[in-house]
């Protein structure tokens, strides 16, 4: 009887932890539903050593398939996003603790139950970091840029050969779209650049424009922001 009861309050003390972490966090399953599944799973266990030969296994099979079902009620779907998946994970290994402690061990439960509410703890910041931080990269500004250039129309593609390679010199410009038209008087084309870019890169913009001024046979040449997407 003393084991019993030792076996059922290491599972009752290493659930209440898990569930103490839990319920700080203002989590659907706190320390009374994670205490519950940790004895529940140790009883279990406990039972099936009493029954012996592969009542054990089976037992412990019936133990995860039943604490799926708890896991699978603190799942909520709000919105596009869903809810309640580490909950439903701490529940699930809640019982493999508990289920330790109904078979003997004591140690092996302790160290697991050490490595879950760790998990909570130190990576509960890493992972909010990572949030924000995906969002913000998702959400930034995306800047861009339209080039018109009238050009000689005998050297069209010389200028556009060069201004593809000052985008693609500069790891922060993309190229979005390139055409060329031809203008009233046959020998002027007309060459349309759109540059994307998801940092200001108004300087750049001038520095191009100067060197592509420069080329023989470009007779005009503007640049202006055609539009930031992303911005409030």
């Amino acid at each position: 009887m003393i084991q019993f009861i030792s076996h059922l309050g290491l599972a009752f003390f290493l659930g209440a932890i898990v569930g103490l972490e839990r319920q700080w966090r203002q989590r659907v399953a706190g320390l009374r539903t994670n205490t519950l599944v940790a004895v529940g799973a140790a009883l279990f266990m406990l039972l099936a050593i009493r029954i012996g030969g592969q009542g054990v296994a089976r037992i412990a099979s019936y133990i995860v398939s039943g604490v799926g079902f708890i896991g699978a009620g603190v799942i909520m779907k709000d919105g596009t996003s869903i809810r309640g998946l580490n909950t439903a994970a701490t529940l699930w290994c809640t019982a493999a603790i508990g289920a330790f402690c109904g078979l003997g061990y004591v140690y092996e439960p302790i160290i697991g139950t050490f490595f879950i509410v760790g998990v909570h703890f130190f990576f509960r910041p890493v992972s909010n970091w990572l949030r924000r931080n995906s969002s913000r990269q998702i959400e930034a500004e995306e800047y861009q840029y339209q080039f018109t250039i009238e050009c000689s129309t005998a050297v069209e593609n010389h200028i556009r050969v060069l201004l593809v390679q000052y985008i693609a010199n500069n790891d922060k410009l993309l190229l979005s779209s390139l055409s060329s038209r031809d203008l009233e008087d046959d020998t002027i084309t007309e060459i349309e650049a759109v540059v994307s870019s998801y940092l200001k890169q108004e300087a750049t913009m001038e520095k191009i424009a100067s060197f592509l001024t420069l080329e023989h046979g470009v007779q005009a040449l503007k640049w202006r922001v055609n539009s930031v997407i992303g911005e409030d």
